[in-house]
């Protein structure tokens, strides 16, 4: 039986209140939830506050470059299709250094699920407005307030069919906890972005300003299978905030697609490194 005690690895060196205490927690719970052993897991994760996540785990983990955590998240399920694999990234790390990434990876579509920490800041290189702060947020270095739009992850990836799209809050665990088992048992690309509030560098998106907004869709009636209505409630941001599980379909991942996993997992695989010799001599 897995338990909590399984995924516990050492002291973290966040702020003190930082949203990421509750990612934390919130994914230990599910996967104990899901029954996953720590062996069967894989974390991968970029640069940032959000990159030390994995470290604050026991079980397997890769820290890839800033914002390409999804490249070898999608290499290592190819190998490995019987591994678990999870990549987190922050709102800079997801959707700004790794914009590219995160576009071609819902085409690709293979069975991961990104877990994007969205503090709306930079907070790793101390406070500079990222790909999803405000308009208008003011911050160290955009000192007369953020001049471009948004972006929105949500409706980017509703817009472009992506098979799973959610949303949860670092303040409400146990709804985040149930969000992840969602998307972890899925079959294929899974995005969960978490609106996390960051203590220290972030004064305008606090807990109590996402209290005061956020709300459950599933409590509203929302239909995931309505693709429509969840590019709808992508939109909605100000007054209400939507969370919850926007948009999902049935989808073929990836690996599935792969002729040569069809006997069996690359990793279990042999290989003659003597046909290397007459590749490399193709190209020398």
């Amino acid at each position: 039986m897995v338990t909590m005690e399984d995924y516990k690895d050492g002291e973290t060196e966040w702020c003190p209140g930082c949203g990421n205490f509750n990612i934390l927690e919130a994914v230990k719970h599910s996967l104990v939830d899901l029954g996953k052993k720590p062996h069967e897991v894989l974390m991968v994760s970029g640069i940032g506050q959000s990159g030390k996540l994995p470290h604050y785990l026991k079980c397997n983990t890769f820290n890839s470059l800033h914002g390409r955590t999804l490249p070898p998240a999608t290499g290592a399920k190819v190998a490995n299709p019987e591994l678990t694999v999870i990549a987190v990234g922050g709102d800079g790390d997801s959707y700004g250094e790794g914009g590219n990434h995160f576009i071609h990876a819902i085409r690709r579509n293979p069975d991961i699920t990104l877990i994007a920490h969205d503090n709306q800041i930079y907070g790793l290189t101390k406070g500079q407005a990222s790909p999803t702060s405000e308009l208008g947020m003011k911050t160290k270095v955009q000192t007369h307030g953020v001049l471009h739009t948004p972006f929105n992850p949500l409706a980017v990836a509703i817009s472009l069919d992506c098979p799973f799209v959610a949303r949860g809050f670092a303040g409400d665990v146990d709804h985040l906890s149930s969000l992840l088992s969602q998307a972890i048992s899925y079959k294929g690309f899974s995005l969960v972005d978490v609106l996390q509030p960051c203590v220290t560098f972030n004064k305008l998106n606090t807990y109590k300003w996402y209290h005061d907004r956020v709300y459950k869709m599933e409590d509203d009636g929302h239909d995931p299978a309505n693709r429509m209505a969840a590019f709808e409630k992508a939109l909605e941001w100000g007054d209400r905030i939507p969370t919850g599980v926007f948009y999902k379909r049935d989808s073929e991942p990836f690996e599935s697609k792969l002729d040569v996993l069809k006997s069996g997992p690359l990793i279990a695989k042999q290989y003659d490194s003597t046909k290397l010799d007459s590749v490399f001599e193709n190209f020398s």
